[in-house]
């Protein structure tokens, strides 16, 4: 499967999360962060996305956009340990990758055809975190493609 774009990034999880915006979105993910969304570490409102993390600190992220779906990982040489997917639709031709205290105009900006796009987040090394919650081997995947149709939040594996 072609992948379009691959993006490296070391993100700031304050408040234990991240997110991808569609750029002209309002982003407040407040009142969706409920006990369910913070269960499954993953929280959505109009066109945006936040991702939860294990760690209070910056994350390695690696984000990727493929011209079509992309085979569900089943194996790697770290341990997958959540998958999530959802929907987020880009409306002003650019996303918006950061932390939810990041400068906005600073942050890592993508630039996306207009749609709604699905999204597959994996969550990586779950498990591997120092007992203070500091340091640890957790990492985390965002795979994008573009549909043609608006789908539910789809948890295929849970932490």
């Amino acid at each position: 499967m072609k992948v379009n774009n691959e993006i490296t990034l070391a993100l700031f999880a304050d408040y234990f999360q991240f997110y991808i915006q569609d750029e002209g979105a309002e982003g407040d993910l407040s009142a969706q962060w409920t006990t369910e969304a913070v269960d499954r570490l993953l929280a959505i409102a109009d066109g945006t996305i936040g991702i939860g993390t294990v760690r209070n600190v910056t994350v390695p992220v690696i984000v990727k956009i493929f011209e079509s779906e992309p085979p569900v990982y089943t194996n790697n040489e770290n341990v997958i340990s959540q998958i999530n997917e959802c929907d987020i639709e880009v409306s002003s031709g650019k996303i918006v990758i950061a932390g939810c205290t990041d400068y906005f105009p600073e942050a890592k900006r993508i630039e996306l055809k207009n749609g709604i796009y699905r999204a597959r987040i994996y969550y990586f090394n779950l498990d591997q975190i120092s007992d203070d919650g500091l340091d640890g081997s957790d990492f985390y995947e965002i795979h994008l493609w573009l549909t043609d149709k608006k789908q539910d939040i789809m948890i295929r594996k849970m932490y």
